[in-house]
């Protein structure tokens, strides 16, 4: 087991999973235990400093993008002088983008759907429980997050018996495509053209489209539109639309490669009631 340490100011491991980017991690210890594709690590805050045990240091120093100045980012951001923005990340400056897996980020976004966090962290345990390897990490078991390949074996009935609703049949189809496909070519696309790839998959819309290429291939200039963001444009941006399409266009608009940025700080703020 190694360890990485950080300035917890720019990293507070509780915004930074609970944020609704991610969805598998438990509380663990004095902070939490975080699980992606079949790695784990062990993240808590230690006074001034972030500490991540893993026997992966390497990848979690990327998954938690520890190579990118914050500081530097607000900075930026301030830029647009926009007083709630300003806050929003004076607030939340302890958030970071995680840099996901798209594969795992895909299908944990097409679950996200309508759906509440609980349930959807209680689907893709099941769907880890039972389509996924059995590992240890600090003395407990964990379960990998299967590939594509390992998801499209099943049918749609077996994921519904897990809880998925309506979401079987795109998890079942979006399966079958990527094992048959890949998604390499994907990690080539701008940012407009692998959106618009993405919304060809079953169960992506415009939403979970955003979400995957902000969370999954690091696409900074997305911005997804969700209730929260809705209420946000009306309240504090005065915003009048209706479609979502067109305040996600309202937005990256406004705040080009650091959309996905801002997106991040005012929805922390607005959910938190900051």
């Amino acid at each position: 087991m190694q360890k990485i340490d950080f300035d917890s100011q720019y990293f507070n491991p509780k915004d930074v999973l609970e944020c609704g980017q991610v969805f598998r991690f438990e509380p663990y210890g004095k902070g939490y235990k975080a699980f992606t594709t079949d790695k784990a690590c062990y993240v808590y805050t230690d006074g001034s400093r972030t500490v991540i045990e893993s026997d992966y240091p390497d990848y979690f120093y990327r998954y938690f993008d520890l190579g990118r100045e914050y500081a530097a980012v607000i900075e930026e951001i301030k830029k647009f002088n926009v007083p709630v923005i300003t806050r929003s990340c004076e607030l939340g400056k302890g958030l970071r983008l995680l840099n996901q897996n798209a594969e795992e980020t895909i299908f944990s976004f097409i679950l996200s759907q309508n759906n509440n966090i609980p349930r959807i962290k209680g689907i893709i345990r099941r769907i880890c429980e039972t389509v996924g390897e059995k590992r240890q990490f600090m003395g407990e078991d964990y379960y990998t997050f299967p590939t594509a390949a390992r998801l499209a074996e099943r049918d749609a009935a077996f994921y519904k018996a897990l809880g998925a609703g309506y979401r079987d049949q795109f998890i079942v189809q979006t399966a079958k495509r990527i094992a048959a496909e890949g998604i390499d070519e994907l990690y080539t696309l701008n940012s407009a053209d692998l959106k618009t790839r993405l919304l060809s998959y079953h169960g992506i819309g415009p939403k979970v489209a955003d979400c995957v290429c902000l969370f999954g291939f690091g696409k900074a200039a997305s911005f997804p539109v969700d209730t929260w963001i809705e209420k946000i444009y009306r309240e504090d941006f005065g915003g009048t639309l209706k479609d979502r399409n067109k305040i996600n266009a309202y937005f990256t608009s406004l705040f080009g490669e650091y959309s996905g940025y801002v997106q991040q700080y005012l929805f922390y703020c607005k959910r938190q009631n900051l």
